[in-house]
């Protein structure tokens, strides 16, 4: 295993030369929230995390989380010590309003913490990420009393949040679920039914949960249309602000993962539990989609965060493990002389930092899109707010998974074998691709709800930004030539591949769909290679800066042996829906069942 390292100072150069930070700290209500503020605040987040979190990573996925017989859930050793010191620290508490409690700084703040706790420990850092979705949602709907009595506690961290949505028959499809919501007298409601894929739904670490449990009323309309959302504490809380008697919600089993084992991830049972009705009655699905929003941009800097931890662990692999003699060696050779193994190395160092600036660019949008004082200027930054985020949670993910392959890989046979501490970041991750919205859930949002945003000129406008830089790169000298031929030819390829698609989706929706994967990806190529080649112009102007100097040869590698698959690409973004339904599902099968002879 090795040492941790907070990528601190990764984070800082995106923020400050890449996806302009500058302009959230000018919007009213972040002037405190100054780069040079930012850099001691994420300095000393970085530290925290590095010496009290990361050690907990280990234990957590050895250990898990387990189910006591009376229903509560004992964390991981280290856990519950780990997130006290984060409460006392605030470090949760950063990005949410000073009126309850909080700091005040943006979302774009908010979110480079978060990566730092995720890239310390996955498992821990979903307690304080579902809590903060919880505290998004009351914070647009909750009542002025619901927020006074929830939310203080909540910022602070004492009190922790979940999202109860899923059900045994209710995935994806979230209109078909059956929890009860009965209407009592005191105008509280009786919650009856059971959830599943609860993160954190029962815990040692805080005082209280405060559950937001999506349900039915009887008499509301089929689907999403009739569903509601309820404050469910775990303990019911008394008029002078003390916790009461237990509430009716129970966890009856907590999951055997993949992955992340020290994230309980239960089952809870509601019987007539006590519930407080959020917004109104059928306004569910509107109030879940402001904590999936925000969970969604969350989940893609989960792909990121942990594939920097894998390639951290690779990195110092590389440079220790002794094998063979590299060309010209005098001397057994470590494995980073290998031209493949830098091959990989350099694959994970270019794609986590284009990853690292797509989320905090979109973070950016999204303080802007809610804090600026212009309503054309906000408008405009929730369609890229829009735009970005499924790529961001789709492309984000995928490349989770494929960056710590690559990390496990570079250990060789070392790295199958689960002391070696790679294995767990592989098999972390990989949720991360499914939950709030499978990748081509994601997909699909891209073309059947943005693409179509003003007839495509949502999309086309962000073509021709990046389109803008052309101008630079041109004039910027031979090193950026290969840069800016790739750049253009994926640009083309996104440009050409867009106007098909908006083409298709008037007549033939379905092949729009089945093509919605490979277009997002696409996407997410160029977005990619667009900022990689705005960071490495302007590491041109900072001398001796190591991180602006490792700009440009991590711009070029993406450009010329990254970027070319977005072209590539094309052809299965716009090849149809012809050849996937061409099998029915017994053609599908046919060379596992017959076993005849042609």
């Amino acid at each position: 295993m090795s040492e941790f390292r907070s990528p601190v100072a990764d984070l800082m150069y995106a923020l400050e030369h890449v996806v302009g930070y500058e302009r959230v700290a000018q919007l009213p209500g972040f002037e405190h929230a100054d780069l040079d503020t930012v850099a001691e605040v994420l300095g000393e987040v970085g530290d925290f995390m590095a010496e009290v979190v990361a050690p907990t990573n280990r234990a957590g996925d050895l250990e898990g989380a387990h189910l006591n017989a009376d229903g509560t859930v004992t964390t991981p050793t280290g856990f519950k010590e780990a997130y006290s010191a984060y409460v006392d620290a605030g470090w949760g508490s950063v990005p949410l309003p000073e009126e309850y409690g909080g700091g005040g700084f943006p979302r774009t703040i908010g979110l480079a913490i978060q990566e730092l706790t995720t890239t310390a420990n996955m498992a821990f850092a979903l307690a304080p990420l579902l809590t903060q979705g919880a505290i998004e949602a009351l914070l647009h709907y909750g009542t002025d009393e619901q927020k006074q009595a929830w939310l203080p506690k909540m910022v602070s961290g004492e009190w922790a949040g979940t999202m109860n949505l899923t059900e045994p028959h209710a995935g994806s499809d979230v209109g078909a679920l059956t929890t009860k919501a009965v209407k009592r007298a005191d105008g509280t409601y009786g919650i009856t039914g059971q959830k599943i894929f609860i993160t954190f739904g029962e815990h040692d670490l805080s005082e209280q949960i405060v559950h937001l449990v999506l349900a039915r009323t009887p008499d509301a309309p089929a689907g999403t249309r009739g569903i509601s959302i309820f404050i469910v504490p775990k303990f019911l809380v008394n008029d002078d602000g003390s916790l009461g008697e237990r509430n009716a919600v129970k966890a009856v089993g907590v999951e055997h993962k993949m992955g992340i084992h020290g994230s309980p991830t239960c089952v809870l049972s509601y019987e007539d539990a006590t519930g407080y009705l959020v917004g109104e009655e059928n306004f569910g699905m509107r109030i879940m989609f402001v904590m999936m929003n925000s969970a969604r941009l969350s989940v893609g800097m989960q792909g990121l965060a942990v594939a920097e931890r894998a390639y951290q662990q690779s990195l110092d692999y590389a440079t220790q493990r002794i094998q063979g003699r590299a060309i010209g060696a005098a001397e057994e050779s470590p494995i980073i002389d290998y031209p493949d193994v830098r091959r990989m190395l350099m694959t994970q160092k270019a794609y986590i930092a284009a990853l690292r600036r797509m989320t905090l660019l979109d973070a950016v949008y999204t303080d802007i899109s809610t804090h600026h004082s212009d309503a054309a200027t906000r408008e405009r930054a929730a369609e890229v707010v829009g735009l970005l985020t499924p790529i961001c949670k789709a492309f984000g993910t995928d490349l989770g998974n494929e960056l710590t392959s690559l990390a496990l890989q570079i250990h060789g046979g070392s790295g199958f074998i689960e002391e070696a501490g790679a294995a767990q970041h592989y098999r972390d991750v990989r949720i991360a691709a499914i939950y709030e919205g499978t990748n081509g859930i994601q997909a699909a949002d891209l073309v059947g709800r943005k693409l179509g945003i003003r007839g495509g000129a949502s999309f086309l406008e962000f073509i021709a930004e990046m389109r803008g830089l052309d101008a630079e790169l041109a004039t910027a000298g031979d090193d950026f030539a290969s840069i800016r031929s790739s750049l253009t030819a994926g640009l083309d390829a996104l440009e050409q591949t867009t106007a098909w698609m908006l083409r298709t989706g008037v007549d033939d929706p379905h092949s729009v769909l089945a093509g919605s994967s490979p277009y997002l990806r696409i996407w997410g190529l160029v977005v990619g290679g667009w900022l990689m080649a705005k960071s490495a112009l302007a590491g041109r102007e900072l001398g001796d800066d190591p991180i602006g100097a490792s700009q440009l040869p991590l711009a070029r590698f993406y450009a010329e042996q990254l970027l070319p698959a977005a072209s590539g690409l094309a052809a299965a973004a716009t090849a149809g829906s012809r050849d996937l339904f061409a099998l029915d599902a017994d053609a599908l099968g046919d060379s596992v069942r017959r076993t005849a002879r042609v």
